[in-house]
Parts: structure tokens; C-alpha cells; sequence
């Protein structure tokens, strides 16, 4: 059986138990296959499970829009931010030159990456649109280094299940599976529409998810961890806490 016919199979299984016997079956085929969110266990456990698990099956190789550059948003609309933190307006100050992103967890090779270091390896641009749960949205020109490059020169172990990222400030953070890491459109992007990233749109480092909503695109991003587990993580503003308020998987 191909796999586009593997995959059929189970969203049909999951929609018929899903509507036969409830959703709590339809959650423990998602686990036989290994399809439950780290957020199962909320209110909206359940139909988180199987929102997640059909998204994956259907859609884990499909690509986000990308428009012309006719399409571009003049000005890309830059939401508002956190207060910055004295740490963060020193390092803007100096130029960002002793900015680093750190990648630690289950990885071969630990690193620490300047944003000279990042801009040097093989970097991807796209036109795409940033969408937010506030319900604006804009489209831009990004450019950053692709996050699969990254996993690839620290070497992620096998049993890597999950990207937990962060921010300089450090309650916000979110995190992603091994799907949306390794995909192509998701990278840390550094440049906007032929410039540097600005700090009003997340500048000089920040998380581009295309095919995700936009609490997903971290701001500010200084380390990434390599985990296969997301507990322990504690409560935070990550979209995986009780305090977030959102669904782990955002997928559009």
C-alpha cells in the first residue's frame, strides 16, 4: 500500500470513529500512530488530537502560498512588542554583533551561531504572508537560513521529536515536531524585504513558519532546543501552557 493510501486509510478510520464512538476512540488510533499533540490533555484535548493528526496526515508536504513581488505589503505591519529588556537594547546598541543562538538537547554537536555565522551558510528567501490569531495579516519578503540546516550541522539524534524555541525574553517561547522543522519553508530568518529583519517584525533573529499562525514566529529567537518530550518545560507564554490560551498545533 503506498503511503498516500496508508495515509487516506487512517483519516477515513479517524472521521468514522470520530463520528461512530466519539472522539476518545478517534484520540487512541491518533496514538497508535503516533499523532497526539503535546496538548492532548487539555480541555480541548480531543479535538485537538484529531485536528492535528488529520492536518499531518494530509497535508505534512504541502507548501505555503508564495505571491509576486508585486504582492509584497508596503509597510509590513509590525505588531506590538513586549518592553525590551535591558540585555536585548545593549546587544541592539553594539549592533546585534554579540547576538547568538545556542542549539543544545538531543543533538550530536552543541553550537552557538553568530548572526555573521548564520547569514554565511546557504540561505532561502520567500514571499509569503504572516497571518495572525488577532486576524491581520501582510505579506513580505524573508530571508533567513533554513532551520533543517541548521539541525543537519548539529547533528539531531533519532529519537528527536520536537524544536523548543526561545526568545530573549524568556517566557515566550513555542515549539514544533520534526514535520514543520525539517520543512522547507521553515527557517530563522534574519532579513526582510532586501533589508535586516527590523525589531518591530522580530529582528535580528526570528522563527518563519508559513504554514502556521503567527504566535508560532517567535521574535527574538536565542536558543533552540532538540527534545523528544515537551514536559518539563514549565508554564511560560509558549503555546503549549495552560497560559498560552492557544493550540499547540497551528496549522493554515
Amino acid at each position: 500500500m503506498s503511503d498516500l493510501s496508508r495515509r487516506k486509510l487512517i483519516v477515513t478510520g479517524l472521521a468514522a470513529t470520530a463520528g461512530a464512538a466519539g472522539l476518545g476512540v478517534a484520540a487512541r488510533l491518533a496514538q497508535k500512530y503516533g499523532l497526539v499533540p503535546p496538548d492532548h490533555g487539555g480541555i480541548y484535548g480531543l479535538g485537538e488530537t484529531l485536528n492535528y493528526a488529520s492536518e499531518r496526515l494530509l497535508t505534512r508536504h504541502s507548501l505555503a502560498r508564495e505571491f509576486p513581488e508585486s504582492q509584497i505589503s508596503k509597510p509590513p505591519f509590525p505588531n506590538e512588542i513586549p518592553p525590551l529588556s535591558d540585555a536585548f537594547k545593549r546587544l541592539e546598541a553594539e549592533g546585534f554583533a554579540d547576538w547568538r543562538l545556542t542549539v543544545d538537547g538531543m543533538v550530536e554537536r552543541p553550537g552557538s551561531f553568530s548572526l555573521t555565522q548564520l547569514a554565511s551558510y546557504p540561505s532561502r528567501s520567500q514571499i509569503t504572508q504572516l497571518a495572525c490569531e488577532e486576524g491581520w495579516s501582510y505579506i513580505a519578503e524573508w530571508v533567513g537560513v533554513p532551520l533543517s540546516y541548521i539541525l543537519d550541522v548539529v547533528g539531531i539524534r533519532p529519537q528527536a521529536r520536537y524544536i523548543v524555541y526561545f526568545s530573549i525574553d524568556p517566557d515566550w517561547w513555542d515549539s514544533i515536531d520534526m514535520a514543520d522543522a525539517t520543512h522547507p519553508q521553515t527557517f530563522l530568518a534574519y532579513g526582510l524585504n532586501g533589508n535586516e529583519l527590523p525589531v518591530g517584525n522580530g529582528g535580528p533573529l526570528r522563527m518563519r513558519l508559513p504554514r502556521q499562525l503567527g504566535y508560532k514566529n517567535v521574535k527574538f529567537i536565542t536558543h533552540l532546543t532538540v527534545t523528544d518530550s515537551m514536559k518539563g518545560f514549565g508554564k511560560g507564554l509558549g503555546s503549549a501552557s495552560p497560559e498560552g490560551g492557544y493550540a499547540w498545533y497551528a496549522g493554515i
